[in-house]
């Protein structure tokens, strides 16, 4: 039996907009817990999510599967396709005076 049981999960690449303050603090806490952003946003998500006793209630309901997706996910290959390029790092951009862009992060 093996010592270490790896499991791998399917990621995507999405944009999203968000407070340049908030941004910046997702970095501060990447440094702080010597992470990447994206695992930084990506285990605070799982955190709320499972910490929400009236999400999880909602997700049982014939409504969570009626939910008309926002997020604008990046389309990469398909299954099949030539191997993915390597993932470029986030970068940040300011589109709009109080919101700040982050490119390629995956959510």
């Amino acid at each position: 039996m093996p010592l270490l049981e790896v499991s791998q999960s399917r990621q995507i690449s999405a944009s999203i907009h968000m407070e340049e303050s908030t941004a910046l603090q997702i970095d501060q806490y990447a440094n702080f817990i010597h992470a990447s952003a994206d695992d930084v946003i990506e285990q605070a998500l799982k955190y709320i999510f499972s910490k929400d006793r009236d999400f999880q209630e909602f997700l049982k309901s014939p409504a969570a599967n009626k939910v008309t997706p926002t997020l604008r996910i990046r389309k990469g290959p398909q299954s099949g396709d030539a191997l993915e390029a390597p993932k470029k790092p986030i970068a940040m951009t300011k589109p709009a005076e109080s919101s700040t862009r982050i490119g390629e992060a995956r959510a």
